[in-house]
């Protein structure tokens, strides 16, 4: 009696037949090639020489062999009879029966869920060492003398100190608008702070975020309980690098705020893990918790989508934000003056714009390359200011 799948079964079917196609490929052979009208076993009746040849009767062209469509597009396109009719011939007729043992097909199921969870579950032989990279400092810089420029790096307890002495900063200079700059912001460190950073911009009393655990049936909700320390127009900068908490942070402001993301989508880890050692050591680190944002599509597996597509070879912003770090980010934003001839030089016989040339043919010098989603960022900051102060 054959047992009727659930929904949730035939997911898991489903994956399971990617793994055992990969695992049992190829289950067809080519056909050896036969010429028309004979059949492979077949010996050619020898004619006579001075016998008439009757005319040849057309052969009719073999079918030809359909083309399989994506594996993964019609696999979801297989019914429950389907999957189960799939797996029993598999089992049944397959050339390396050994290849389809209970271990087997436990292994090809588990590869199967490992892919098409994109993420939700990951298998490791021990548990990932800690990273020992440059740490991401916070930046606080104004651009124009009218914009404030805000760089989380590490969220922890000091960046939200740093944070609000640069609000307090900007409140003194009453800045208006704001860029948020998420690209380079550690996936990990800690939710609590990073709810604290939330609260620096959103509204008291709203509701930032659920914190959804389906296997348990549990919802945590954050929400703000205090006053913002910034209400301004604000400009989030993300990217694929943008993952974990400072996807939450991107998010919660723009579902809350005056604001908008500029850049590419996310990474679509807002997730909470939890890892569980298996018997042979593994790690098998499995998403327990998910992030749901009011009024937005589920950040996981997708991502953030960006209201303003910009691109940004990774290359460029890893020069722009090395070296911003110590010079700033101004001068990867605003293109820099050239030298022009005035009265002075006219007087003392010279030339600004030669000199200006021949100082960067001989000195190699080169114009910094643009951060191109900052650049965007004050533009629309400065659109918009325009058309805010603009009479009615």
């Amino acid at each position: 009696m054959r047992r009727k799948l659930t929904p949730h079964r035939m997911k898991q079917s489903s994956a399971f037949i990617v793994s055992l196609l990969m695992l049992a490929a190829p289950v067809v052979a080519q056909d050896t090639p036969v010429a028309p009208g004979l059949s492979p076993t077949a010996t050619p009746e020898v004619r006579p020489a001075a016998e008439a040849t009757p005319a040849a009767t057309p052969t009719p062209e073999p079918s030809p062999t359909p083309k399989p469509l994506p594996t993964g597009e019609l696999l979801n396109s297989l019914s429950t009879a389907d999957l189960q009719e799939a797996v029993r011939v598999l089992k049944a007729s397959y050339i390396h029966p050994e290849k389809l043992s209970d271990e087997e097909l436990s292994r090809a199921l588990l590869e199967g869920l490992l892919m098409r969870l994109r993420g939700g579950a990951l298998l490791t032989a021990a548990p990932e060492p800690v990273q020992q990279t440059a740490p991401h400092n916070f930046l606080a810089e104004i651009l124009d003398e009218q914009i404030g420029y805000l760089r989380i790096g590490q969220i922890s307890p000091e960046t939200v100190s740093q944070l609000d002495t640069a609000l307090e900063n900007f409140g003194s200079k009453s800045l208006t608008s704001v860029v948020l700059d998420l690209r380079e912001a550690s996936s990990g460190g800690d939710l609590e702070q990073t709810v604290e950073i939330i609260k620096r911009f959103v509204p008291k009393g709203r509701l930032l975020f659920t914190m959804r655990r389906p296997a348990e049936k549990q919802e945590r909700i954050f929400t703000s309980n205090q006053d913002p320390k910034f209400s301004g127009l604000i400009m989030i900068l993300a990217d694929g690098d943008t993952g974990g908490l400072p996807e939450i942070l991107a998010a919660s402001v723009r579902s809350q705020t005056r604001s908008m993301i500029l850049g590419s989508r996310s990474a679509g880890r807002a997730v909470q893990y939890e890892d569980r050692k298996l018997p042979g050591g593994a790690i098998l680190r499995v998403a327990v918790s998910e992030v749901v944002i009011p009024g937005m599509a589920a950040i996981f597996p997708g991502g953030v989508t960006p209201d303003m597509e910009i691109p940004l070879a990774p290359d460029v912003k890893k020069f722009i934000f090395k070296t911003s770090a110590e010079k700033g980010v101004s001068q990867f934003v605003f293109d820099k003056e050239r030298p022009r001839m005035n009265e002075a030089a006219l007087v003392a016989g010279t030339s600004p714009e030669i000199d200006a040339y021949r100082d960067e043919r001989i000195n190699g010098s080169k114009h910094a390359p643009k951060d191109t989603v900052l650049q965007r960022a004050v533009d629309l900051i400065t659109s918009i200011s325009i058309y805010e102060r603009k009479p009615r």
